[in-house]
C-alpha cells in the first residue's frame, strides 16, 4: 500500500496560527539584527521601502529629505539612479557612522544637526517649485517628531507625502517612546487640514509607519496634482 511522503512543515506554516503580535516580533529582530541594502546597514521594514519606490515612481519627486539616516542605507538615491530624476538630503546629529559607499553617492546631500535647528539650511537647498518627499525617523520622541512635521511640511506640494515612520511604537510593538510618532501625527493633523492619512498606502497590512503617510490634499482648483 503506497504512503504519501509526509514532508516537514516550513518556517511560515510552522507560524500560520500564530499571533499577529508575534509575526511583528519577529520582523523588528530581522530589521533591527541583520537588514542591509547592498551592503550598508538598513533599519527599515521591506514592505515600507517596496511602497516607497512605488510612491517615488508614482510621484517623481525632485528631492527626498529623509530626517535619521544611521548608516546611510541609500536606497532611495539607488531609485532615483533607476529613474534618472531626483536627489535626497539626509538629515543626522551625526554622520560618522555613515559607509563610504552612501558617502561617496553622487545624488546624496548630507546635513549634520538636529532636523529643527538646521531647517533653514534643508530649505535654502530646495528651489520652492521643486516637488519634495519628507521622510521621518529621527528620535521619534512626540515633541520633537511633532516639531519636524510643523517646519518640514511646508516644502511638501499638493498631492505629494510626509512620511513619518515607527508609528508602530507602542501600536504593534512594545518599543519605543510613548506618545511617540504615532500621537503627534494625530496632533499635528487636529491643526493642519491640508493633510490626510492615505491609508492605501498600508495595504500589505503589516507597516511600521500606521497612518504614517501623510498626503498634502490637493485643491479643487487646483492643477498642481
Amino acid at each position: 500500500m503506497h504512503t504519501p511522503y509526509s514532508q516537514p512543515l516550513s518556517q511560515m506554516e510552522r507560524m500560520l496560527d500564530a499571533p499577529l503580535r508575534d509575526v511583528l516580533e519577529i520582523i523588528q529582530h530581522r530589521i533591527l539584527s541583520g537588514t542591509s541594502w547592498f551592503g550598508v546597514k538598513t533599519f527599515k521594514n521591506p514592505m515600507d521601502f517596496w511602497v516607497y519606490q512605488e510612491l517615488i515612481f508614482e510621484r517623481r519627486p525632485d528631492v527626498v529629505v529623509e530626517i535619521g539616516n544611521h548608516t546611510g542605507g541609500s536606497a532611495l538615491a539607488h531609485l532615483m539612479d533607476i529613474l534618472g530624476h531626483g536627489r535626497v538630503v539626509y538629515v543626522d546629529i551625526n554622520h560618522d557612522r555613515i559607509s563610504d559607499a552612501a558617502r561617496a553617492h553622487s545624488r546624496i546631500a548630507w546635513i549634520e544637526g538636529v532636523a529643527l535647528d538646521v531647517f533653514g539650511r534643508v530649505r535654502d537647498l530646495i528651489p520652492q517649485d521643486q516637488r519634495v518627499f519628507v521622510i521621518e525617523d529621527s528620535s521619534h520622541e512626540y515633541e520633537n517628531t511633532l516639531g519636524v512635521l510643523r517646519a518640514y511640511s511646508e516644502l511638501i506640494h499638493q498631492g505629494d507625502y510626509f512620511i513619518v515612520e515607527d508609528g508602530i511604537c507602542h501600536h504593534g510593538l512594545s518599543v519605543g517612546p510613548c506618545p511617540g510618532p504615532f500621537e503627534a501625527v494625530h496632533e499635528f493633523l487636529r491643526t493642519n487640514p491640508d493633510f490626510e492619512i492615505d491609508q492605501s498606502r498600508e495595504s500589505f497590512l503589516i507597516t511600521w509607519n500606521p497612518h504614517g503617510y501623510l498626503r498634502r490634499k490637493i485643491a479643487l482648483d487646483s492643477a498642481d496634482a
